[in-house]
């Protein structure tokens, strides 16, 4: 069985993903956009405010006519907000105004409407008002042509609120790539289904969904096969019919029923062991052009296989920031097997990280309760309290 180094496979997953992770951009509607990253500048297609209006509830006036207060002005008429082309203002008179609203022409400052005293053809008005005040000019917030968004940021609410205020339907976006999983074995049983003995919940699938979700891609198509070959077969044709990647879990050891060795390897497909552990036995394929991943079936070994091989490439493509790997002082002494590179799970404590659990690539509690893996490497068998590591944030 042939076998590699973490980083000569890692090597080939990059080669193998290359073409389907090379930047694309792509324009999606801006309701649609949330969490996408921009793949172009976006520049401004108008002005912000895009007319001169009222920022409160009062009365538009010509700050002239306030020189002595009190005084009492007649009121000419009324503008909400709304359509509204307004007559310009008479000199020393008032108009009623909404918060939006168009302010006439001749009007340069808005009293408030709780400064003044009114009735239905005159106001009474109490404090004076320099010309601005409560004035949005148009332009004051964005003009034409201004940057509003740089290429690769990460799109949030507030972003959209943006977009959709200066009139953009669409925005420029990194394509996410489409993915698909399927999870391997006969014992596999959906959540909530009865089990029998010797059956066991799957669980694979949702953890590579999410994952993939998490770091940029967009998840078309989710299945399960037996270990029948014809099943895994055809499952995989309609995954490589959809999906511009997919990812298995199960059926990659040297042992009997390793239906996804035994139905790639044919086509082609490498099948071999890495030396780290969790997550030694591995697979890839291309099939129609599709790349197909093959990681091994046992929960922790897969979640880690994605960790190493998978979430790095997806993130940069994706533009999303890198999640760096930090140096952190072992709490407590650990060892390691020979020729092995482990990773360990970990939870950070005060001044350091310490193991969460042993090597074990079932225990999934484990993985949950932590929050890094610890690197160990191949030639390191023991490690002291106080040592420093390296740890690879969940």
């Amino acid at each position: 069985m042939t076998s590699r180094s973490v980083e000569e496979h890692s090597a080939e997953v990059q080669r193998l993903l290359a073409p389907l992770l090379a930047p694309t951009v792509e324009d999606v509607a801006v309701t649609e956009a949330l969490g996408r990253v921009l793949g172009a500048d976006v520049r401004s297609p108008l002005d912000l405010p895009l007319f001169r209006n009222s920022q409160m509830d009062g009365f538009a006036v010509a700050a002239s006519s306030l020189a002595a207060v009190p005084v009492t002005l007649p009121v000419t008429g009324t503008i909400a907000a709304g359509p509204a082309e307004p007559a310009p203002l008479a000199p020393g008179s008032a108009v009623r105004i909404m918060t939006g609203a168009v302010i006439p022409a001749g009007a340069d400052a808005i009293v408030p409407v709780e400064d003044t005293d009114a009735t239905e053809d005159s106001v009474t008005i109490r404090v004076p008002r320099r010309a601005g005040e409560y004035v949005r000019e148009a332009g004051t917030d964005v003009r034409t042509g201004d940057l509003l968004l740089a290429a690769g940021t990460a799109l949030g609410a507030r972003h959209l609120s943006l977009f959709a205020a200066v009139g953009l339907a669409t925005v420029p976006v990194l394509r996410r790539p489409r993915a698909a999983v399927i999870a391997t074995g006969a014992e596999l049983v959906r959540a909530g289904e009865p089990l029998r003995p010797g059956q066991i919940y799957e669980s694979n699938s949702v953890a590579l969904a999410a994952s993939l979700t998490a770091n940029g891609a967009d998840v078309v198509f989710v299945d399960r096969s037996d270990d029948d070959l014809a099943v895994f077969g055809e499952i995989l044709r309609r995954a490589t019919a959809s999906a511009d990647l997919v990812i298995t879990s199960g059926g990659v050891s040297m042992g009997d029923f390793e239906v996804v060795r035994e139905v790639l390897t044919p086509l082609g497909g490498w099948f071999g062991h890495t030396t780290m552990q969790p997550g030694g036995p591995q697979g890839l394929a291309e099939i129609d052009g599709v790349p197909v991943l093959n990681f091994p079936g046992n929960p922790v070994s897969t979640m880690v296989s994605f960790e190493v091989f998978v979430r790095p490439l997806l993130r940069r493509s994706a533009g999303l920031p890198a999640v760096p790997r930090e140096d952190l002082v072992l709490a407590e002494p650990i060892t390691s097997i020979p020729g092995r590179r482990q990773f360990l799970r970990g939870r950070r404590v005060d001044g350091g990280v310490a193991l969460e659990s042993g090597p074990g690539s079932h225990l999934v509690g484990a993985l949950a309760r932590a929050d890094v893996l610890i690197d160990i490497p191949e030639n390191v068998t023991t490690m002291k309290a106080g040592d420093n590591v390296r740890v690879w944030p969940l």
